[in-house]
């Protein structure tokens, strides 16, 4: 390459592309696992933003490029979340725009998920893992407590005393250790992957449009509550949704009502 040739612009760190109603975003950065760099941090936030706003899409799959899902954080460009100033108190900015995405993400678990990789894994809604996949969380190996939610989605997930084992060991969970354990729902060849994860995407396609995104949020709404207070939140919801549904088919009664009155007059 002769010194007056540009030099060729670094691959982004994430990849997103629109399909059919299918948004998939991609870690790109297989050469390091996948590792959270700043940027990538950066740029993911920015892709889930993306997601939540586009009326053409209705769920997103996340996935990793190469042999890992996500390492975890850069710690060669630093031993924390880099690239943002976060509150106390506050998850880091990816966290927060996956839980605000009102479409359902699904995780396509290819490889290693290892403690932020982990974190981003547990903030899906439905994983799908590689034989190759594989889970750890190494927050006490490394001397940080978790502040993307591990600690808790991951005992809600799979039950407290699980849970605690594989934090306070560091030890790695199987793909199918973890189908057994219920963190995933299928559990495939390498090569099945991809074409698995669009069968479940296309599943959630094929229920009527409006239910998705009410539905994911009064799950997640009623999860994070005590048992009592979550039946009281699906009881309003669905008498909310009840009247809004005799509303709607009112409206088209009314409709079909002055369409017909139309048709006598024209004849």
């Amino acid at each position: 390459m002769s010194e007056d040739t540009p030099a060729s612009p670094a691959p982004s760190p994430v990849l997103y592309a629109v399909d059919g109603g299918i948004a998939r975003i991609t870690l790109n950065r297989p050469e390091a696992r996948n590792a959270l760099s700043a940027a990538l941090m950066r740029e993911l936030t920015g892709a889930f933003e993306r997601a939540g706003a586009d009326p053409e899409v209705r769920v997103v799959i996340l996935t990793g490029a190469g042999k890992a899902f996500c390492a975890g954080v850069d710690l060669k460009e630093s031993a924390t979340v880099p690239g943002e100033a976060v509150a106390p108190g506050e998850r880091p900015a990816v966290w927060r725009a996956m839980e605000a995405c009102r479409r359902p993400i699904i995780g396509a678990i290819n490889g290693a998920a290892i403690t932020g990789g982990f974190e981003l894994a547990l903030a899906c809604d439905v994983l799908v893992a590689s034989t190759n996949a594989r889970f750890a969380d190494t927050h006490a190996r490394v001397g940080v407590i978790p502040g993307a939610g591990l600690s808790q989605r991951l005992s809600r997930a799979i039950g407290i005393y699980r849970a605690k084992y594989l934090s306070l060991t560091g030890n790695f969970l199987s793909a199918q250790q973890a189908y057994d354990w219920g963190l995933v729902s299928h559990v495939v060849a390498p090569e099945q992957l991809e074409e698995t994860t669009l069968v479940v995407a296309k599943d959630m396609l094929s229920v009527l449009p409006h239910m998705l995104e009410p539905y994911k949020a009064l799950i997640d709404e009623g999860f994070a509550r005590e048992f009592g207070p979550a039946l009281s939140l699906e009881s309003k919801r669905s008498a909310a949704h009840i009247e809004a549904m005799g509303a709607w088919a009112g409206a088209r009664g009314a409709f079909e009502a002055v369409r017909e009155r139309g048709r006598g007059q024209q004849g």
